[in-house]
């Protein structure tokens, strides 16, 4: 029995399939939904999870070497909120881009982990180093 760390097993398992250069796709509530890859549904209400927690979760256990994010975030959302944001990317390089090219490379991915949050264009694209 795990007693600490990711308990989700879907979660686990979707990890555990990530190699090197290949993408995660960490997704808000409203994202749409690809059935060529596997999605695992964190939601359960309102902003739990968020982007951001499941980011922290996994990045003790992942090795991420680069992040695609839509650069409409930078636009729509607050200082305040991409604050957190930074803060949570801290010594990753992050590339922004249009929201429609980041959705090109969603196909790509070994999976997506949706959230429940509702800050807007919080999705992010992670990928192995």
């Amino acid at each position: 029995m795990l007693r600490t760390g990711i308990l989700n097993p879907a979660v686990l398992s979707l990890l555990a399939r990530v190699r090197h250069t290949n993408t995660l796709v960490i997704a808000d509530r409203g994202f749409p939904f690809w059935p060529q890859i596997e999605t695992v549904d964190l939601s359960l209400v309102d902003n739990i999870p968020t982007v951001l927690d499941v980011l922290r979760a996994i990045r003790p256990v992942v090795v991420i070497g680069r992040v695609w994010m839509a650069e409409e975030f930078l636009r729509e959302n607050t200082d305040s909120v991409r604050a957190r944001f930074e803060e949570a990317l801290a010594g990753l390089p992050v590339e922004y881009e249009p929201h429609v090219e980041f959705k090109r490379r969603v196909p790509f991915a070994v999976g997506l982990i949706r959230t429940a949050d509702t800050v807007q264009y919080a999705n992010m694209i992670l990928q192995s180093a």
